[in-house]
């Protein structure tokens, strides 16, 4: 397995990512270039938090021009694994990879904290180690992590189980306290219709090992890499002779 980590101008996140992934769970990962656009030799690619091109215009605005956005779009539309984290999620959103948008925070002041996190939905290769209604405990540092949609999106999103995390007390308990930064229904994160595709305000990253104060990371990253062996061994399983 091989993982890619997108580089923007002023991404600050991806290092993070990328130890995570190399040191903690010992995986082959390499950074790709905001102008790159070969992505086609990874298996799963990560769009790390940050403030691209500093967040001139709109969050996320600017980065989902670059090259490499062409090539995560092809990429995610052939079944390929995208996981957006905090900068990550906006791009996401505004390159039309997953419907809403992130506005500013509810009294519009960044945010740097531990919250907690309802897993509202395990069948994404992102949560399939997780318990459903489990909480996690996760870092969140963002200015714009009011998630908004329109009625029919929030809908759709509920009717599809589209809703991936759900901010909540450390009993999972969905009230306005739990919620950060005013989030529409407590809303953390979702994905695509397809499931292969997850944006998260939260920083799993930077929750995978105990020193840094929490480990609620830990289950993404493990989902993310079970997925992953599930799908290469799949072909292996079939061309053994019965």
């Amino acid at each position: 397995m091989k993982f890619g980590v997108v580089v923007f101008p002023g991404s600050n996140c991806d290092h993070d990512a990328y130890h995570a992934l190399g040191q903690v769970f010992h995986q082959p990962v390499e950074y790709i270039w905001h102008r790159s656009e070969q992505v086609k030799n990874f298996d799963a690619i990560i769009l790390p938090g940050g403030f691209s091109y500093g967040d001139y215009l709109r969050t996320g605005a600017i980065a989902r021009f670059s090259p490499v956005m062409r090539a995560v779009d092809q990429f995610a539309r052939a079944g390929g694994l995208v996981l957006g984290i905090c900068n990550g999620f906006q791009i996401l959103c505004e390159a039309g990879l997953l419907p809403g948008a992130l506005t500013r925070n509810a009294g519009l002041r960044f945010s740097c904290r531990q919250v907690h996190v309802r897993v509202d939905s395990t069948d994404t290769p992102f949560t399939s180690a997780a318990r459903s209604g489990e909480v996690l405990q996760i870092p969140i540092a963002h200015a714009d992590g009011n998630y908004f949609c329109d009625a029919a999106t929030l809908a759709e999103l509920e009717r599809n189980r589209q809703i991936v995390f759900r901010y909540t007390t450390p009993e999972g308990r969905e009230d306005a306290a739990a919620n950060p930064n005013g989030s529409l229904a407590n809303i953390a994160g979702i994905c695509n219709r397809e499931r292969n595709v997850v944006g998260l305000m939260p920083h799993p990253e930077r929750a995978v090992e105990a020193t840094l104060g929490s480990t609620g990371g830990l289950v993404i990253f493990r989902s993310l890499l079970e997925s992953l062996t599930q799908r290469t061994a799949v072909p292996a399983r079939a061309s053994v002779p019965a």
